[in-house]
């Protein structure tokens, strides 16, 4: 057995603030003998038994009981726990010693096991799923926060209250409204709109907005070529309707992408996938190539569009479209707070909802389980009138940042042709403000709302 390991059992067994601290991230394939991984068991199942140390007796009776336990190893158990002794360590050091031995083997177990799969002797685990292993060896480490304090933190919860969150802003005023101010980090974000309304214009234009704005965006395309993105943020950027983009001279473009330049600090990247071939591993592969080869890091990332992407977990043949797209949603999610960025993507409405103006939850296509992962998703809606008017419907569905009751439907002017959208007057959102949105809260009127209004006096 290593000197380390020696030092883990021992204080496993006679140091309880060591144990308590430890316990939850020691795992016991971390030990490479079957005498040492054998008392490791038997002190975590006498922990989660009896909630207290234990001792050597109780380990030993343990072992004896256990009819997996040979005599053989029993024996070499005994003289484990017979040695086990404390060291006159420092505290800290012995936990980022006992840290530095979990990440090691955390990492060690995970090239064995990939290993295994690369020479297919693995038949739980495709090669896709390399990278989620190997990065989930590289995360491992102690967290020693359990919980927030609801008293003991009220400090750190007021001074979060006061915190200025670093967003990024929409050049739309609706939107920044129901937004409280723009797009939060470790946020997924879905436009939900029917085929042709304006999922790829959404983004687009939201693209153009963030790179002027000086941010770094990756625009990952599953649907179109990365030129045909490319041609709808010309055509945004340049104020040029995307059918006349073919009859400016080179000179007039270059002229055009030099006057970009020289007023936009973000910079844009557009990588395409064949549709229903990558997933949150692969784009998780390109953000760090970019990083390497061409020192860009994002700010945002546009995925256009979920349903064509696959899981990195689960592979289409063996599951229904609610789980596999339930499960692409929470890796995308997964991926914004790795990355510490909001990710925005779109869906397709189910036949039912295409042409409905007034589309709900229950109108997302293939999977109920999208919504449910999703931390602002909205819907955008067009008929023949409002076509007509140059007018999209936007419609809250989930709300995270704030109150989805709020500003819950409103219109935003569209240009096609050049790929963009706007603001419109105030008048245009008279008619759509849902009745009774200003009555005031229902909670006011529950059995809790009640209680608290009593109560609040007192504060």
């Amino acid at each position: 057995m290593d000197n380390i390991e020696q030092i883990i059992i021992a204080h496993l067994c006679h140091d309880e603030d060591y144990l308590r601290k430890v316990i939850p991230f020691v795992k016991e394939d971390y030990f490479t003998e079957p005498d040492t991984r054998q008392v490791f068991i038997a002190i975590g199942d006498f922990v989660v038994k009896y909630n207290s140390l234990p001792s050597k007796s109780a380990l030993l009776l343990s072992l004896q009981e256990n009819r997996a336990v040979t005599e053989d190893l029993y024996h070499r158990c005994e003289t484990i726990i017979n040695g086990l002794q404390i060291t006159d360590n420092p505290a800290q050091w012995l936990i980022d010693e006992t840290e530095n031995f979990c990440k090691q083997k955390a990492l060690y177990n995970a090239i064995m096991q990939s290993i295994q799969i690369i020479d297919g002797n693995d038949s739980m685990y495709s090669k896709d799923a390399l990278p989620d292993i190997l990065s989930t060896a590289l995360g491992v480490g102690f967290d020693t926060n359990i919980g927030h304090d609801y008293v003991e933190n009220a400090d750190e919860r007021y001074d979060f209250y006061h915190r200025e969150e670093e967003k990024i802003p929409f050049d739309l005023d609706y939107f920044n409204k129901i937004t409280e101010g723009g797009l939060l980090n470790k946020t997924l974000n879905v436009a939900l709109a029917g085929t042709g309304v304006g999922k790829s214009l959404f983004m687009c234009h939201m693209a153009a907005s963030a790179i002027t704005q000086g941010k770094n965006v990756l625009y990952i395309t599953l649907e179109m070529a990365e030129e045909r993105i490319a041609e709808r943020i010309d055509s945004n950027m340049m104020n040029v309707a995307i059918q006349d983009l073919k009859d400016l001279s080179k000179q007039m473009f270059s002229d055009r992408v030099e006057k970009i330049k020289s007023k936009v600090n973000g910079k844009l990247i557009i990588k395409e996938y064949p549709t229903a071939s990558a997933h949150s591993g692969h784009f998780k592969a390109l953000i760090d190539e970019l990083k390497l080869k061409k020192n860009f890091s994002a700010d945002i990332i546009f995925i256009d569009y979920l349903n064509i992407c696959t899981s990195s977990r689960i592979r289409g043949g063996n599951a229904n479209s609610y789980t596999i797209i339930k499960s692409i949603a929470e890796e995308l999610r997964g991926l914004a707070v790795e990355q510490d960025l909001p990710i925005v993507t779109a869906t397709q409405t189910t036949r039912g909802g295409y042409n409905n103006s007034d589309v709900e939850l229950t109108d997302t296509s293939e999977s109920f389980g999208l919504p449910a992962t999703a931390d602002l998703m909205f819907a955008l809606i067009s008929t023949e009138e409002l076509e007509q008017q140059g007018h999209i419907m936007v419609k809250q569905l989930k709300n995270r940042y704030s109150d989805p009751t709020r500003n819950k439907r409103f219109m935003i002017g569209v240009d096609r042709s050049k790929m963009r959208l706007y603001d419109l007057e105030e008048s245009a959102q008279q008619n759509i403000t849902d009745s009774g949105q200003d009555n005031g809260p229902v909670f006011d009127n529950s059995s809790a709302g009640q209680r608290v209004n009593l109560e609040k006096i007192n504060f």
